[in-house]
């Protein structure tokens, strides 16, 4: 677990250079508009290694700056037995990240859920992967994203009161 005084949020996909910068990004900004950045800390990881370092995907940085956000100083990273141990909330995009996220950790199972879980209104488990697809699927996960925020953003706010 993180510093007591500090709830760490990690939101996990493939590479993290799609789903999960916009996952974060849109999450960090619902954390500071709700006054808690002070207290939460967002940030994201990939399952996989091939883009470790490199900037979030283009298109999910137009994106984001669409909706008048900024996913340009995204570097990505692959998520490991240490992120996961020092992470409150681990977040998965999809079914396949959640089945590995729980074989990395397992025991932790109540610290791993899905994105869309949060969404009462979702039409599916998954965030769809948009990077063989066109513009729209990063829209299309910008949207599905900002759908299921509130109810994540209230599943941390419980998390804090809790002390979880």
């Amino acid at each position: 677990m993180s510093h007591p005084t500090t709830y760490r949020v990690t939101l996990v996909c493939t590479g993290n250079i799609c789903r999960s910068p916009i996952a974060e990004v849109v999450l960090a900004d619902a954390v500071r508009a709700a006054g808690l950045d002070d207290r939460v800390v967002v940030d994201s990881a990939g399952t996989g290694d091939w883009h470790v370092g490199t900037g979030a995907d283009p298109r999910s940085v137009a994106a984001l700056h669409a909706v008048g956000l900024d996913g340009s100083a995204h570097r990505a990273r692959v998520v490991d037995r240490d992120v996961l141990e020092t992470t409150d909330l681990v977040v998965a995009l999809d079914t396949g990240h959640d089945r590995d996220l729980r074989r990395l950790v397992p025991g932790r199972d109540e610290h791993v859920v899905l994105l869309r879980s949060f969404d009462p209104d979702a039409d599916g488990p998954d965030v769809a992967d948009p990077y063989y697809g066109d513009d729209a699927g990063f829209t299309r996960v910008v949207e599905q994203v900002r759908a299921a925020v509130p109810g994540l953003l209230d599943r941390v706010r419980a998390d804090l009161a809790t002390g979880s």
